[in-house]
Parts: structure tokens; sequence; C-alpha cells
């Protein structure tokens, strides 16, 4: 689907067919969700933040210019919804210090994640993206697994290009190091490498 067909089913809506809104929640409902849980991580907060994304995004739709993509507009709204969420929560997250990383470290981390097979892999890669603070972890979500350019990451944020540049580095480093510590241990022990 192009953006060109999202903005037929909301020229529909805009004339008043509420039923050609369901189109654009079954086409996007994964994407809301799958940014949601990765900032939140309690899926039935995610579900939450999900609907309220679909309900406000409804309700502002005369809003939308189509300056950007569909998609780019609705992960605004989720990524402020995941915002507003945390805030209420006062959830605060602990930062793993980052040691200064070196080229051997990271080659050494490398060479241990290649002998693991890809599903074990995905599973760890996740499960230390959750360790991440949220922005971290949505922004390098959007970046790597959706796939977003920085202009868009930038649109969505409301960050600055620097500003978005800067946590990406940070949000690397930051990833690498929590690799490092929590799952190279592991591995080693496993694969007998050091």
């Amino acid at each position: 689907m192009t953006i060109t067909n999202d903005q037929i089913y909301i020229d529909k809506i805009l004339k008043g067919d509420a039923n050609a809104y369901a189109f654009l929640v079954e086409k996007y409902k994964v994407m809301v969700f799958n940014l949601a849980l990765k900032m939140v991580k309690v899926r039935e907060e995610a579900e939450e933040v999900s609907q309220d994304t679909f309900i406000k995004a409804y309700k502002s739709l005369s809003s939308f210019k189509g300056e950007s993509k569909f998609s780019t507009w609705l992960y605004k709204i989720t990524y402020r919804n995941c915002l507003d969420l945390l805030k209420k929560k006062k959830q605060y997250y602990v930062n793993e210090t980052i040691d200064e990383i070196t080229i051997h470290k990271i080659k050494a981390t490398e060479n241990i994640l290649e002998g693991i097979e890809r599903k074990e892999r995905a599973a760890i890669i996740n499960s230390c993206l959750l360790k991440l603070p949220e922005v971290e972890r949505s922004i390098l979500w959007l970046f790597y697994f959706e796939e977003l350019s920085l202009k868009e990451i930038i649109e969505v944020t409301d960050l600055s290009e620097a500003n978005v540049k800067v946590k990406l580095h940070r949000a690397r480093k930051h990833l690498l190091t929590i690799v490092k510590n929590n799952v190279e241990p592991e591995l080693i022990n496993h694969y007998g490498r050091k």
C-alpha cells in the first residue's frame, strides 16, 4: 500500500465514512503496538497506548496534512502517548554506566554473538534492548527495526537532528555495554571462549 492509498481512506473518513478507519487500524496496529511495547515494556499498557493512539488519531485526523507519511504521524502520536504514560507512572530506569568502548571490545562481543543462532541472537538483543531507557530504546527501534529515516525519527520525536544523532550514537554504545556486561559472561561459559 502506498501513501496515496492511505490518503484515499483518510479522505473517506473525513467525508463521514467512519468504517474506512478500520482499514487504517488493521494496517498499522502491529506497528503501533510494537513501538508502544518497546517503550512501556508491559503488554497491557502497550495495548492501552495503542488503543489511545488510534482514538487520538481518529479524533485529530483532520489535522493530518499529508506533509509526512501517515505511519510517521501515527508513530509520533504513539511516541508521545508512551512518554505521557511513563511520566504518569514516574518510572525511572537505572542506566548502566557506559565504559569506554574500544574497537577490541566491540569486535570481541561481535565474535561471541556470531556463535549464536539467529533466533537466540534476536531474543538476546530484545532482552538487552528492554534494559535501555525508553527514549534510547525507541530511537534504536525506529531506526533499525522499523527502518525510519533520521528525518522521520526527528518528526516523530520532535528532537533536533543533532540530538537524534547523539541519542542514536549513545544508544548504540549503551546497548553494546549492556550486551557486553550481561550476555558475554554467559556465552563465554556456554561456548568456552575467552
